[in-house]
Order: C-alpha cells, then sequence, then structure tokens
C-alpha cells in the first residue's frame, strides 16, 4: 500500500485545451516567434535573447502588467534583443516547503488546489500570448504537465535539481521549442553536458501512460546559474574562463547549435538582484572580446518584477516577489536599453 491519499483525477491536456483553446492568430504568433528564436540559437540572427521577468508568477494582474510594460520596452529594443517574458507557473523548493506557483496554489493565501491551478496557469500563458503577441518562458518542473502549455510556451527551462532526472532529459528530447538545461547545483559542467546530449537524441519510453518516441530537439542548450560549494556557499560560473571552458566542452561533444543562456541571478549573483546588471555588463565584454564567447553566449536571464526585492506571502505589496528578490521595473527598464548599447 502506498501513503498517498488519491483525491481526484484531473483533466487530460487534451480536454483543457478543448475548453481553452488557442486561436488561429495565437497559433501563428507562436510559430513565429519559435523560428525567431531558433535563428538566435543557431546563428542565424545576432540578436541575443533576453528571458526576463518574476521568480515566480504569483498573481495574475500584476504579471500581465508586467509583461505589457514589456512590450512597449521590446519595440525599442527589438533590433537587438529578442524578449522572452519568464511566466513561471511551478516553483522548485530546495527543501520542499513554501510556495509552489500558480500551479500549485492560484491563489498563494488558499490551500493547493491543482484543478484551479492547471487552469489558471494556461489562462495566464493564453492572455499573456493574445493580450501581448508574447510567447514566454516556463520550467518544467512536472514533465508529465508539459503537454497542457506546449501550443503556448516559447521556451522551456529544466531546473538546477531536475537536470539528472531521466525523464526530463527524455521529455525535452521530445519538445519542439528549445529547451535550457541548467547546471546542477554542484556545478558539474559534464552533468549538464549529459543532459543536453541526451536530449538533443531521439529515444523511446513511457509517458502519460504512453509508449513514445522522440527524434530528438537540436535547440537543446545550457544555462550557466552558478552552483553552491561544499561549504553551502553560492560560486558564480559566468566569468570569462567559464565561458572558454563551456565552448571547449561544446567543441568536444559534437553537439548541434552549440549555446549557452547566463543566469545573472541565483548562484550567480549570490541572489542578489541587483548585481544582475553588473554580471550581464561583464558577459558581454567578454563575448566582445572574444569570438568563441560571441559564438557561444546567445542570450540571459533576469529575475524582475515590478518592485525591489521580495515580501512574504499575504503582505499584499502588488508587483513584488512572494519567493527569491527580484529587480523592480525602473532598473530592468534601465538594464535592457544599456544591454541594447553594447550588443
Amino acid at each position: 500500500m502506498m501513503n498517498m491519499e488519491f483525491r481526484r483525477k484531473l483533466t487530460i491536456p487534451a480536454e483543457l485545451k478543448k475548453e481553452y483553446p488557442v486561436t488561429a492568430q495565437m497559433e501563428a504568433a507562436f510559430e513565429a516567434r519559435d523560428r525567431e528564436l531558433k535563428a538566435i540559437l543557431s546563428g542565424e540572427d545576432q540578436r541575443i535573447a533576453l528571458i526576463v521577468g518574476p521568480c515566480s508568477a504569483d498573481r495574475e494582474d500584476s504579471v500581465l502588467d508586467y509583461v505589457n510594460r514589456l512590450r512597449e520596452l521590446q519595440e525599442k529594443v527589438k533590433d537587438k534583443i529578442f524578449i522572452i517574458p519568464r511566466v513561471y507557473t511551478n516553483k522548485p523548493r530546495t527543501t520542499g516547503a513554501g510556495y509552489k506557483g500558480m500551479l500549485h496554489q492560484p491563489d498563494p493565501d488558499a490551500a493547493p488546489d491543482m484543478l484551479k491551478g492547471l487552469i489558471a496557469i494556461r489562462e495566464l500563458h493564453m492572455r499573456v500570448l493574445r493580450e501581448t503577441g508574447f510567447t514566454a518562458a516556463d520550467e518544467m518542473l512536472y514533465p508529465e504537465n508539459y503537454r497542457y502549455l506546449d501550443d503556448l510556451l516559447a521556451y522551456v527551462a529544466v531546473g538546477a535539481r531536475s537536470v539528472e532526472n531521466q525523464q526530463h532529459r527524455l521529455t525535452s528530447s521530445g519538445i519542439s521549442v528549445p529547451v535550457g538545461m541548467k547546471n546542477p547545483t554542484g556545478g558539474d559542467i559534464s552533468v549538464m553536458m549529459n543532459s543536453i546530449n541526451a536530449a538533443q537524441h531521439g529515444h523511446t519510453f513511457i509517458y502519460r501512460g504512453w509508449e513514445v518516441s522522440t527524434t530528438g530537439n537540436p535547440y537543446t542548450h545550457a544555462i550557466l546559474r552558478g552552483y553552491t560549494n561544499k561549504h553551502g556557499n553560492p560560486r558564480p560560473n559566468y566569468h570569462y574562463e567559464d565561458l572558454i571552458f563551456l565552448h571547449e566542452c561544446y567543441e568536444k561533444s559534437g553537439l548541434e547549435h552549440p549555446a549557452a543562456i547566463i543566469d545573472a541571478n541565483h548562484a550567480n549573483s549570490g541572489k542578489d538582484p541587483l548585481q544582475q546588471g553588473r554580471i550581464i555588463k561583464e558577459v558581454l565584454q567578454s563575448r566582445a572580446y572574444s569570438r568563441d564567447v560571441h559564438s557561444l553566449v546567445k542570450g540571459f536571464m533576469v529575475e524582475s518584477y515590478i518592485e525591489d526585492g521580495s515580501q512574504k506571502i499575504g503582505c499584499g505589496v502588488y508587483g513584488k516577489s512572494i519567493t527569491d528578490p527580484c529587480l523592480g521595473w525602473e532598473k530592468t527598464e534601465r538594464l535592457i536599453l544599456n544591454m541594447a548599447e553594447m550588443v
């Protein structure tokens, strides 16, 4: 017997999509943005990608407010930067405790409700696409849930705690949009490279009760997010030497479309969001100095919201993170405009 209560059978992705369908216009926007991002990752398009937004998408109104601000800013930098809103609706927790995202709790002050959560995250991503033309990024915390959003997402991230997981790797091999694999929390780059390798090749496995076969995802790539040493201290991996080392790893691997996204927060910043601008400036300088780094680094991740910092659940400050601290909007806008001048 399992020590587990089976509460109810949830709606399957096909049923939820039928109830909340995308329009032809939304589908066309999805396909156009997919082509643009793949061109950036392959080096055909010289712009950089910027995945930017809250640590967690905690409420629909402030997230949409934030994404609409990004929409206006995108027009100013469209020749240099391809913006992908970060709309993370499920959050890994180091100890398992704390807010796990909109999927679990569409109302952070209420009890978990997974059915309401599935509806809420699909509606949120649909509104982002319908109202702003943006397809967004989300983290694939649960591989079996990806199909609830697979017609809406521009980008899928596999987190540092999931990158060694077989199901994450194999599911990524069957995803059509770009997938970023983060280095693990311990910092072992070979783990990340093995994950990219696995995802770029085809597999046969069990997925949602089906035997499935995949052809591989050639746009699976690296995300450098820093790491934690044996003493529990954060350490960066965005410096010039780190980037050259990753470039060499790619050269030895024979993988398709060598690419890296630099996560400017997390262990790279010691979770100090104010450091993100400094980190990006250094990486862009390394990119300008070295042809190899220039060919490798295709973009950045930034944790940003309307207000600086973070708050506890229940404090009620509009547009302020209830998970990790974020960079506020004014600083974010200035950062993105400065990035466009440096690219």
